[in-house]
């Protein structure tokens, strides 16, 4: 089972605390593990979907009915695994108070919508009015990440949240 959160593997050295992670990432041409609450995500380099679909599918498929657990909780209690969700929470005072917001509308209406296509947007930090976002898992390399980051999260939250002047991508 997974810790609440996101995972995002670029490699299979930062894998260490996810068996499923590690059989992906045997798989030639995976460059990228990203695994949220219901759902993994997948980073393919040069090599085509047509040849990686079958060993993927083969791969969680074996990983699941072997009953193998998708995060070594061993690991996460020694240390965090360093591609967790996480972020900055900001500082007791007004900025503080426009954070919480912040991540309350990141939480309650964005996190939800980006995670049904396999991605993820983590709050980073909030100075001098803009927002910096984090794009994770299928996100983080899409094309239209920016007009979604723009149009619709930055929209929302300059509706919301007064204080907020624009949102950008770290």
């Amino acid at each position: 089972m997974l810790p609440s959160g996101t995972f995002d593997y670029r490699g299979e050295a930062e894998a260490q605390a996810s068996p499923l992670a590690q059989s992906l990432f045997a798989i030639d041409g995976v460059d990228g593990v990203f695994l949220g609450q219901d759902f993994v995500s997948v980073t393919k380099g040069e090599a085509e979907w047509f040849q990686l679909k079958p060993l993927i599918l083969g791969a969680l498929m074996a990983h699941f009915s072997q009953g193998l657990p998708v995060i070594i909780n061993v690991l996460l209690e020694d240390k965090e695994a360093p591609a967790s969700t996480g972020g900055d929470q900001g500082e007791p005072g007004a900025d503080g108070e426009v954070v919480a917001q912040i991540n309350e509308l990141l939480e309650t209406r964005v996190r939800p919508v980006v995670a049904q296509d396999g991605g993820d947007i983590v709050f980073h930090s909030f100075e001098e009015g803009v927002v910096y976002l984090h794009m994770r898992g299928a996100c983080a390399g899409c094309p239209s990440a920016t007009i979604t980051l723009k149009n619709g999260i930055e929209r929302m939250l300059l509706h919301f949240i007064p204080e907020v002047t624009e949102v950008r991508a770290v």
